[in-house]
């Protein structure tokens, strides 16, 4: 609950919402080498249409999202409060056997690009995440889903997904022409996926 960013003289801070809540869990099973794929759930004590399933290898370890409203209010919890669970055990038997081996820190720069997608509202944000990262391959050091539209301009059951992409590569420093060149390759990925195409 609160703000997940201060107020300050950059602007009003950004409250943490479910989104927060799922990251949080994934960060958790990132940990040990597990990767969380997120679907609509409903259970109590989420907000309905604020939960989302937590699934490894199709078995549900967990929930996340915002907890609804008469439970912030019975436990004194500051409105619009976020939580998760995971079954850690059911985490820790999916992790891999052998040793997580870490990439070593490239001290070459950042470079950060965005992208956003137009798909059928009724593909799930971790399909398109999916293809997204597939697009965006060993550059990418992060891919961060940020915003979530619908509206007029996009047409009658559309939604466009925009993603912040950190790129990076270990040996150099990426040109512009490498950087628009993932873009390229990911909008070209989400489209044979998906059925994405680059928002105008």
């Amino acid at each position: 609950a609160g703000n997940l960013t201060p107020a300050g003289v950059w602007g009003a801070g950004r409250p943490s919402d479910w989104a927060d809540a799922l990251e949080a869990a994934r960060l958790v099973a990132r940990t040990v080498g597990v990767e969380l794929t997120a679907r609509a759930g409903d259970l109590a004590p989420w907000h309905p249409g604020r939960c989302a399933e937590l699934v490894v290898d199709g078995a549900v370890v967990g929930h996340a999202g915002e907890l609804h409203p008469k439970v912030t209010a019975a436990m004194d919890l500051p409105a619009r409060t976020v939580a998760f669970e995971l079954d850690l055990d059911a985490v820790l038997a999916a992790s891999p056997a052998e040793p997580i081996q870490v990439a070593p820190v490239s001290t070459f720069p950042l470079a950060k690009e965005d992208v956003a997608l137009v798909v059928d509202a009724s593909v799930p944000a971790a399909d398109v995440h999916a293809a997204v990262v597939e697009g965006a391959g060993e550059l990418a050091e992060e891919v961060r889903l940020f915003d979530v539209y619908a509206g007029d301009q996009l047409g009658e059951g559309k939604k466009s997904l925009a993603f912040a992409l950190r790129l990076r590569a270990p040996d150099r420093t990426l040109t512009a022409e490498e950087t628009a060149a993932v873009r390229k390759r990911i909008v070209k990925v989400a489209g044979q996926r998906v059925g994405a195409v680059l928002r105008a």
